[in-house]
């Protein structure tokens, strides 16, 4: 382990020194980087393809749920979104550098703020291999250098797009280690990792409750957590029936296996009569299984009782929660009590009722007749994301180009002195 630890430490002041060239890198040339790794990624499609099938076919033998087997996979369709991510992040403004207005001070002092990049990242995930090309192209744009540590399942899809991505900061003159991916040990290379406060200034975990409560314990370096989507959908009083389905259905069924997909859905109690027997068979009809309170059982008979566990679940998996509720506040209570600070949409036709739950509902991304699925960055016109923040300090929410930047004071004077 003291051979490892050196290394670790290596890496570690490596990515630092990477980290100052970079803060101070020419826009053009970060964009030039950037446009690289898309063209690198469609071309060298096959390649990782193959690598991440080796990750399935271990997945498949290590009886890998079908939830993470999802997230593990990378397709054709996969890789190209992620180039077109990659290609819009290279579109956008360079935060690195942009200063607020100026306030002038009775001493004639003009003060302002400029946005700066954080330094090192360290992100830490699991299963999703597509996290290493977001985060390297985000953290690259914000000036940012960064250590990938993926999780052992996508152990071959990560080694590919680390190759990947430093032969596009190679091939355009920028220093190879404002990338970096560990891929030995297990916990204890993670722990030490963490231990590195003076080389490292952020850490992302972005994986399960156990990865994050770890990172925590562990940790000399702030965390900005990626934690669970427990994720609600309210069906108020007066919703359309139509599109409560629909919010249901795409919530709950395109992708059960990320954090933005629906686990709990409340109803009203008065139009839990009509719409919860309709949107529970819809949901029951695509193969997911309803978990109830009692008066949702006496509604939908098929239903499977709740238990306490099941509220604050976070299912990844087609099982979804379902309670009956008086009103609103009891429906944002619930909320407050279970959810995960991460995404809470209702389904209403109120316009009191909507203002009411976008106010008090203090999750990082609230929607009003719109799928939780929109919870990300690139469909927030972020261009991807790093991961969705739930924690308040500092970034909250789908984090982007600005969540991987912080601001300095700076202050024009000609002279003055304080007296």
């Amino acid at each position: 382990m003291k051979n490892e630890s050196v290394e670790l430490k290596q890496l570690a002041l490596a990515a630092r020194r990477a980290s100052l060239r970079l803060a101070d890198a020419d826009p053009a040339m970060k964009n030039r980087a950037l446009l690289e790794m898309a063209r690198l990624l469609r071309d060298r499609t096959g390649a990782i393809l193959a690598a991440n099938q080796s990750d399935m076919e271990r997945g498949r033998a290590g009886k890998l749920s079908a939830a993470l087997l999802d997230r593990l996979l990378l397709t054709e369709d996969r890789l190209a979104t992620l180039a077109k991510g990659i290609e819009e992040i290279a579109a956008l403004p360079d935060p690195v550098g942009e200063i607020s207005p100026l306030t002038k001070r009775p001493n004639g002092l003009l003060v302002g703020r400029m946005r700066i990049p954080l330094g090192v990242i360290l992100m830490i995930y699991e299963a999703r291999p597509g996290v290493a090309a977001d985060a390297a192209a985000l953290c690259l744009k914000a000036g940012n250098a960064v250590i990938l540590r993926g999780g052992s399942d996508a152990a071959d899809s990560n080694r590919m797009f680390g190759d990947v991505l430093r032969s596009a900061l190679d091939e355009t003159g920028l220093p190879v280690d404002a990338v970096t991916v560990v891929d030995r040990g297990g916990h204890e290379s993670i722990a030490e990792l963490l231990r590195f406060d003076e080389e490292i200034d952020l850490v992302i975990p972005r994986g399960g409750e156990g990865l994050i409560r770890f990172v925590a314990e562990h940790s000399r370096i702030p965390v900005l957590k990626h934690y669970k989507g427990v994720c609600h959908l309210f069906v108020d009083r007066d919703a359309d029936p139509q599109m409560a389905v629909d919010l249901a259905l795409n919530g709950k069924v395109q992708r059960p296996g990320v954090c933005n997909a629906v686990e709990t859905i409340l109803f009203h109690e008065d139009c839990a009569p009509e719409l919860l027997p309709l949107v529970c068979r819809e949901l029951a009809d695509h193969g997911v299984r309803i978990r109830g309170d009692a008066r949702t059982r006496q509604l939908y008979p098929p239903a499977e009782a709740a238990t306490e566990a099941d509220w604050p679940a976070e299912y990844l998996d087609l099982i979804v929660a379902v309670r009956v509720v008086p009103d609103l506040d009891e429906a944002i209570a619930h909320i407050r009590k279970y959810g995960s600070n991460h995404t809470e949409a209702i389904v209403t036709e109120h316009y009191e009722s909507a203002m009411k739950f976008l106010r008090r509902v203090g999750s990082s991304t609230v929607l009003i007749n719109a799928s939780t699925r929109f919870a990300d960055g690139q469909q927030l016109g972020l261009g991807a994301e790093i991961g969705i923040s739930t924690t308040k300090l500092h970034a909250y929410g789908p984090m982007g180009l600005e969540g991987l930047t912080t601001q300095k004071f700076i202050v024009f004077g000609d002279g003055q002195v304080r007296e």
